[in-house]
């Protein structure tokens, strides 16, 4: 069973299981099924950013930090990511990965020029999509690994990094621009 700070855990990715900043997100989890997590979390998240008022989208709560939109639109892509490695690593890729530079990605993506109601939607597909790919693993898939940004990572720790990476957003969108 993995342990963590000292406590054992069911679900959960091992702190070996992932590179060291990956803790921060994981953390931030209940110790249930990834995919339970995934599913009521997406539910919540799309009713959350659905709730957004369409005039907030441009807020920024400080100089040179993401708009609301951009956020929204980092969380799309960083979940694309990080479910397209966990696909790899599932299926028996070992090929590794490279990073990505998610400020390039957030630059680049034109997130400004969309509504957040579009973003609401596309959040929505990625994760049925991201839901779909974790009920297809079967136990011994989730203990597969490969290399990604130059650190092993299992696919069980693929999905705790795409729950708490989202969950780590959520919190700063509602204490920090929300507020």
């Amino acid at each position: 069973m993995p342990e963590a700070t000292g406590t054992k855990r069911a679900h959960l990715p091992a702190p070996s299981e992932h590179a060291p900043y990956y803790s921060r997100y994981i953390d931030l989890l209940e110790d249930r099924p990834i995919v339970e997590i995934l599913e009521e979390q997406g539910k919540s998240t799309l009713a959350f950013l659905r709730s957004i008022p369409e005039n907030r989208g441009q807020h920024r709560y400080e100089a040179g930090k993401w708009s609301i939109l951009e956020v929204i639109g980092h969380v799309n892509d960083a979940e694309r990511v990080f479910s397209h490695r966990a696909l790899r690593f599932g299926r028996g890729d070992t090929t590794p990965l490279p990073s990505f530079e998610h400020e390039d990605y957030v630059r680049t993506a034109g997130s400004d020029a969309r509504s957040i109601r579009d973003l609401a939607d596309e959040f929505e597909a990625i994760r049925r999509s991201t839901l779909a790919l974790f009920r297809s693993f079967r136990p011994e898939d989730l203990d597969r690994s490969g290399v990604a940004a130059e650190n092993r990572v299992t696919v069980r720790a693929l999905g705790g990094i795409i729950a708490g990476h989202e969950r780590h957003h959520g919190r700063i969108l509602r204490e920090r621009y929300l507020t």
